[in-house]
């Protein structure tokens, strides 16, 4: 935990591989996963069959760079927590795959421990 999806327009599994890396080394940086908690779902739209929409909206000039990032996680992090995620996410999808800032969309979903299974069929958070 946490489970991410990435979805990007025209990427190649090196530049999904980088920003799988970016959301997941950011999470151990400013929330304190640990290393081995990796449960990602990355995914490249060929802007045919597969497409992904987006505005301008609140001002921020997106192109087909962007980049959307879906976390689920637990509930309990503060605020600061999340925007210190969300700007370290973004200086990473820069670092590691060249990605615009700009074009790093990010929404972050919480739950608690009971809406969880790793497998088995057991909620290993709550049944120990």
């Amino acid at each position: 935990m946490p489970f991410v999806r990435i979805d990007a327009l025209r990427a190649d599994p090196d530049r999904l591989d980088a920003l799988g890396r970016a959301v997941h080394d950011a999470l151990v940086e400013t929330i304190g996963f640990p290393p081995n908690d990796r449960f990602q779902v990355l995914t490249s739209h060929d802007g045919t069959s597969g497409l992904l929409r987006y505005d301008d909206y609140l001002g921020v000039r997106r192109d087909e760079g962007i980049v959307y990032i879906a976390l689920t996680m637990r509930s309990g992090r503060t605020p600061a927590q999340k925007q210190a995620l969300y700007r370290r996410i973004a200086e990473l999808a820069q670092e590691y795959a060249g990605t615009e800032p700009r074009n790093v969309f990010i929404t972050l979903i919480e739950n608690e421990s009971a809406d969880w299974s790793f497998g088995h069929g057991v909620a290993q958070y709550i049944d120990g």
